[in-house]
């Protein structure tokens, strides 16, 4: 117990230091001040919304036969389905490399002191709990302040939301570490890995055979998972048990679930200080792979050309694309081509294609409606949104050849960007073409949907670029890139938004909302781009 104390003692100092840290430079806060004011603001905008358009209840028959509310249902299944599908996710990983509390000061520190292994377990894994509490809360908070205007704010609905999602998040972890520790003590992997592949298949035909049985597929396919006794349901159920407090204010039946998790993390943390053993071992990989991650986000490290690579002991035997800028385009074809199976379309645009024609494929025999397919067009377009502003961190830009070739700004810009833009639009295509004449929309989902798709990805590359390349300080890219983003989403994307929306209102039809949102959003990537060729220009080789 003492030895806990001590580590409590430490993180405190820790704790505190970083409080000093702070207020020697209070723009730091910035960022934070400014997440509490967007949520405070839209929750007061909800709320008054929600006070102005209150609505009397309808009068229920009692002799009425109960019909089921569909959409609640499958917005609550699919829900589920995302829990279900991280759960199983983190399982299958599990099998393939163990996870760590620790970092690489605690390796080198704390794993050479005299303290026992077993108190070092119990504490930082315990203490895990806090960043998952942190990111619970986080969410909450966002949630709440999108939709305070129809569910009513109490002390009890907070408290069991932040729990159900924050144990969640927390119980993953535990479990890892217990199935890595299994299979270094028993060596029990390939029946741990079988047991979530028959899991997953269990679970997809949770919903395949309900929904084979109804009328409609998109009627059915949740009815099992949804429904309330899936509650029990180990980990996600009863996260979901938990935070149905919104909806039957039973606190007795939400506590109750909370003792289960109590009692599991009691269970899975006997088991993980039984078979542990001298685990210091096991951990050293994984810490140390999480500090290289941590390296890398920060900036301080290029990604590897091996990571997520699919084909890196490829022999290639490529041709000259000649001399100038186009070398840039050359190198990103190479490490696309150890990437995937082929550098313009690979197994991952294969599986997303395919999903879209499935779905179209679908809609013809009445399955689920075209609203399914408009989603998924809507999903990928944030998808490649965010990749772009992953493709912000270039290597190109932080090595002296990119300053040194002879050719235009544009020119070099272009060749680092081409084959990305290459792969969008031979994606795209294959995926939108067949989609739409399968399920029979309109044509103009063609050209709406490649404009879009390219717009948001250029955006996204803007945002994060910009400020890369644009400012010297890390602080300044921290305090700089919140302010570009609200300002894009202001001016930028919310105009483009409430036009398409209009754009619906009036035409009731998918199609003139998404070309009119991917006009909008065309115009602030020419901008974002102008801008980033202007930056370009006036750069100088520094480490960025």
């Amino acid at each position: 117990m003492r030895e806990i104390k001590l580590l409590l003692r430490k993180d405190l100092l820790i704790l505190l230091n970083n409080i000093k840290l702070i207020l020697k430079n209070p723009l730091r806060l910035l960022p934070y001040v400014a997440i509490v004011g967007y949520f405070s603001f839209m929750y007061w905008l909800r709320l008054g919304k929600g006070e102005d358009s209150v609505q009397q209840m309808p009068e229920i028959d009692p002799n009425a036969i109960p019909e089921v509310n569909f959409a609640g249902q499958n917005i609550v299944g699919g829900v589920t389905i995302l829990a279900l599908a991280l759960l199983i996710y983190q399982l299958f990983r599990a099998t393939k490399k163990n996870v760590s509390f620790f970092k690489m000061a605690d390796v080198n520190l704390l794993f050479t002191a005299p303290v026992k292994p077993e108190n070092l377990l119990i504490y930082y894994m315990g203490r895990s709990i806090l960043p998952s509490l942190g990111g619970a809360i986080l969410f909450t908070f966002y949630g709440i302040s999108q939709i305070a205007d129809k569910f009513e704010l109490s002390f009890g609905n907070l408290f069991f939301t932040i729990l159900g999602l924050g144990f969640f998040l927390f119980m993953i972890q535990p479990i890892r570490f217990l199935v890595y520790t299994l299979h270094t003590r028993f060596g029990v992997m390939e029946y741990i890995k079988n047991g979530v592949i028959v899991l997953a298949i269990l679970l997809s035909a949770m919903i395949l055979i309900p929904g084979l049985m109804a009328d409609k597929f998109w009627q059915g396919m949740f009815s099992w998972i949804g429904s309330p006794w899936f509650d029990f349901f180990p980990i996600v159920g009863w996260s979901r048990g938990i935070m149905s407090f919104w909806v039957h204010s039973n606190w007795i039946l939400s506590s109750a679930f909370v003792v289960l998790y109590g009692l599991s993390y009691f269970v899975v943390l006997k088991l993980v200080i039984q078979f542990s053993g001298y685990y210091y071992e096991d951990v050293l990989e994984a810490t140390k792979s999480n500090e290289e991650k941590l390296e890398k986000v920060r900036g301080k490290k290029e990604q590897s050309e091996a990571n997520f690579s699919l084909n890196s002991k490829k022999k290639l035997a490529l041709p000259d694309f000649g001399p100038g800028a186009k070398a840039f385009y050359w190198r990103n074809y190479i490490h696309a081509s150890r990437q995937d199976f082929h550098p313009l379309f690979g197994v991952y645009s294969l599986i997303l294609a395919g999903l879209g024609i499935l779905f179209a494929i679908l809609s013809l025999f009445d399955w689920f409606s075209h609203i399914v397919i408009y989603v998924y067009l809507i999903i990928l377009i944030l998808i490649y949104f965010l990749a772009g502003t992953g493709r912000a961190n270039i290597g190109d830009l932080k090595k002296p050849f990119f300053y040194l070739v002879p050719a235009s700004w544009s020119s070099k810009f272009w060749n680092m960007i081409k084959l990305d833009l290459v792969q969008i639009l031979l994606f795209c295509t294959v995926l939108i073409v067949p989609t739409v004449f399968i399920a029979g929309l309109d044509w103009l989902v063609i050209p709406s949907f490649l404009i879009g798709i390219l717009a948001f990805y250029l955006t996204g590359l803007g945002i994060n670029l910009i400020p890369q390349i644009g400012l010297d300080e890390g602080w300044d890219r921290i305090l700089i890139k919140p302010l570009m983003i609200g300002g894009i989403l202001l001016f930028g994307l919310v105009p483009a938004g409430v036009a398409s929306i209009i754009a619906f209102v009036i035409s009731k039809q998918f199609v003139w909302a998404l070309l009119t949102l991917s006009v909008g959003m065309t115009f602030i990537a020419l901008i974002l781009i102008h801008v980033t060729l202007d930056i370009l220009k006036r750069l100088e080789f520094k480490e960025i």
